[in-house]
């Protein structure tokens, strides 16, 4: 059934808060990140320390970086307690950091290198913080809140992650100033998985709480607990994750990301929206989350309204086919993943109705190209499609999406590809002995 021959009977919510990728100061992003083009250590310390010096007079304690991530498969799936399959890509979010001997945070990003923030904890906490500064210093606030003894700290931002691209660079912000407090207060969390799943969910939990963003915990693990060469598996029923080889190279693949150039976080709402859905079915269904229904097809017989009939089926489909590549991947097998692929885009656009024209444009172009299997990845409304390519086949591919962008008169996207990357990881050493911040 079509969406536009079934409209809903419920009014989705408009008022609820749109997860975006740091819309705030509203200035443009490095030139590299409109490029594709990603940081070595070396590179991205330079200009995160560079930056520093402008603004602040000590040396900072050591630089951080967090990467942003492409998710393979299982999209809007998280927040229903579902199975997910992201990479960490090479793209990453550098801070470098300094623990200050009183409360007082100061914020500076290459965003806007002549505007500081100043505030506290106390800031964060009530609201007042701009929203990049929620994403920022929202962390250190949930490590707090546990208990964690976190202070005060000066911090300088840079990064190669394109915003709005749907790679989560808010998540990558996030974990990078998160891993920093971390080591510096000497919390013992970023050596071991379990830790890292803590500093995940005080991630998380800053996005929700502080900057009002509903969303669920996929991008913080995977910028967190991700290996060089694997994508994650992550069960967000438990929290726990594993790896699998995804071995591209090896294959004879690439895979491309197409960022749109248009921005996710323009649809106000709508990401809150699908998950209001969800629970309202689930609440129907009378089980926890959606993960949990196992008949299918009875479950959409029970469901009256044909909205929710749709938000169903696309996530207990979704969940499926995060299995299948799953054991695709296993049996080193990367590229046969394309069909799910492909039924995972048809899925996002017809039952979860988060695409939009230029990320169909996209991944039509490059099946139409010779694509193993393209899809949008990501929360959906712009940003990023992701597509397979052999690499005898990846200029052409790149050739003909920028052919068609073209031709209908839109921006030209941004093309690049991505390999499995580290999670998040200090890049230039700790200057002295890290500790807690003084009282």
């Amino acid at each position: 059934m079509k969406p536009s021959e079934e409209p809903s009977d419920l009014p989705e919510p408009s008022d609820l808060p749109e997860p975006s990728d740091l819309p705030e100061p509203s200035v443009e992003h490095s030139p590299d990140a409109a490029t594709g083009r990603a940081w070595g250590d070396a590179e991205g310390s330079d200009r995160v320390q560079t930056l520093w010096r402008r603004v602040f007079d000590a040396a900072p304690a050591g630089v951080w970086a967090a990467p942003g991530r492409v998710n393979l498969i299982g999209e809007h799936v998280d927040y229903n307690r579902g199975p997910c399959l992201p990479i960490a890509v090479p793209h990453r979010t550098f801070v470098a950091v300094r623990p200050r001997p009183d409360g007082t945070i100061r914020i500076v990003s290459a965003l806007a290198p002549e505007q500081v923030w100043t505030g506290s904890l106390d800031t964060v906490a009530d609201g007042s913080a701009p929203s990049w500064v929620g994403y920022a210093a929202g962390p250190v606030w949930a490590l707090a809140e546990l208990g964690h003894p976190v202070g005060g700290f000066d911090a300088a931002i840079d990064s190669c992650l394109p915003l709005g691209a749907g790679l989560s660079s808010s998540a990558a912000l996030e974990c990078s100033v998160a891993l920093a407090i971390a080591e510096l207060a000497g919390l013992g969390l970023a050596d071991t998985d379990a830790g890292r799943t803590v500093l995940a969910a005080a991630c998380v939990r800053a996005e929700n709480d502080i900057v009002g963003a509903p969303t669920g915990g996929m991008d913080q693990a995977a910028s967190l607990r991700s290996k060089a060469g694997h994508a994650l598996v992550l069960d967000t029923l438990d929290h726990s994750a594993g790896m699998v080889p995804c071995d591209l190279a090896g294959a004879g693949l690439q895979l491309l990301v197409i960022d749109t150039r248009v921005s996710h976080a323009l649809v106000d709402g709508q990401y809150a929206a699908r998950r209001w859905a969800c629970e309202q079915a689930a609440a129907q269904l009378g089980v926890g989350s959606l993960r949990e229904v196992t008949d299918l097809d009875a479950a959409l017989a029970r469901l009256t309204d044909p909205m929710l009939r749709r938000r169903t089926r696309h996530v207990v489909t979704e969940i499926d086919r995060v299995w299948q590549v799953h054991a695709l991947l296993c049996a080193g097998r990367v590229g046969a993943i394309g069909p799910a692929l492909d039924a995972s885009h048809a899925s996002l656009r017809d039952d979860y109705e988060v695409s939009c024209p230029e990320l169909d444009a996209a991944v039509d172009a490059a099946r139409g190209a010779g694509a193993l299997g393209a899809r949008m990845t990501g929360g959906g409304f712009g940003g990023a499609a992701i597509a397979l390519v052999e690499n005898d086949a990846q200029q052409h591919v790149r050739d003909q999406v920028r052919q068609v962008f073209a031709d209908r008169g839109w921006l030209e996207p941004v093309i690049f590809a991505v390999v499995p990357a580290a999670g998040a990881a200090r890049v230039r050493p700790v200057v002295g002995r890290p500790g807690p911040p003084p009282a």
